[in-house]
């Protein structure tokens, strides 16, 4: 195999892992608050069809990057109100959102259909993307991708590094004890909703606008409920979130290229590959119950009424 055909494969299994990454670090800071949120594909299809729809009638993709992460943000408010306020199940509401941001997408993205997009376009590092072989790979990429590693090394800091990380893991441990110290649980719990939301938006985002700059209803195809998957894959730790979204972007991308050289394989099954990886290792893992609930929060999924 050739360099360039060697670098061609990773500049495509890093432009597949790069919307896993995003929504699943915003899905782990959320689920380190203690709530559980399913509604992350609807998230990101709404982050998707909002950012190309902001890019086509501006004719700027950053205005479609910014519509997508203030429309995912505000999408997870509902569920945020519903969950937190009203104190409804969490599951239910998240899967409930999950139809409704594809039935919403699906409507307002239909006069969309068959328009040619606005790619966002790379941002080349001078000097630093002419080095050979990396330069291309790690400093010749597209904006979102260099917010997704800030935003990795950053939800690392702010977990692990920072005041307001620990009150966020004291809130998911322990939402009573956390109550009984003065700390405001439902407004530490919407701030992690929203910002997962946006982050749901910002992988739509990188959709819409860079690995298919088209709109194409259901275009996330499953992304959300596998960045869910990968929370629970990495024990809720942000360096195992990165390792186990690029493991299932070289899955996806593996597919194309095993169909491309006729081995044989049905390509139903190569289709359902990426799919196919979650539920294995999603066995693996909680085969390991040690491992599994080491970092697990404790009140994850448990509503808060502290009035009741």
């Amino acid at each position: 195999m050739s360099p360039d055909i060697l670098q061609a494969i990773v500049l495509t299994i890093i432009t597949a892992a790069t919307p896993l990454l995003i929504a699943a670090l915003g899905e782990l800071v959320v689920e380190r608050s203690g709530v559980l949120n399913l509604g992350v594909e609807g998230m990101m299809i709404i982050g998707a069809v909002t950012g190309f729809g902001a890019a086509q009638l501006t004719g700027s993709p950053w205005a479609g990057v910014l519509a997508a992460i203030v429309c995912g943000a505000l999408f997870s408010l509902l569920f945020g109100f519903l969950t937190l306020t009203l104190a409804t199940n969490q599951v239910a509401t998240g899967l409930s959102l999950t139809l409704l941001g594809l039935g919403v997408a699906g409507m307002v993205g239909e006069r969309f259909v068959g328009l040619p997009g606005v790619k966002l376009g790379t941002l080349d590092i001078p000097l630093l993307s002419d080095i050979p072989l990396i330069g291309k790979l790690v400093f010749g990429q597209d904006p979102i991708f260099y917010m997704s590693v800030a935003l990795a090394i950053g939800v690392w800091w702010f977990i692990f590094r920072t005041r307001a990380g620990l009150t966020l893991r004291a809130v998911g441990d322990n939402h009573g004890s956390a109550h009984a110290l003065g700390i405001n649980v439902i407004g530490v719990r919407y701030l992690a909703v929203m910002f997962g939301g946006a982050c749901a938006g910002l992988a739509g985002a990188h959709l819409s606008l860079v690995y298919i700059p088209q709109w194409v209803e259901g275009m996330t195809a499953g992304r959300g409920w596998i960045a869910l998957a990968l929370v629970v894959f990495a024990s809720w730790l942000p360096w195992r979130v990165v390792v186990g979204a690029y493991l299932f972007g070289a899955v996806t991308i593996a597919q194309f290229h095993v169909q491309a050289q006729g081995l044989g394989i049905p390509s139903q099954f190569l289709s359902a590959l990426p799919y196919l990886a979650t539920i294995v290792v999603l066995v693996l893992i909680s085969s390991n119950r040690r491992m599994t609930m080491r970092n697990t929060p404790a009140s994850l999924g448990k509503p808060f009424v502290p009035e009741r």
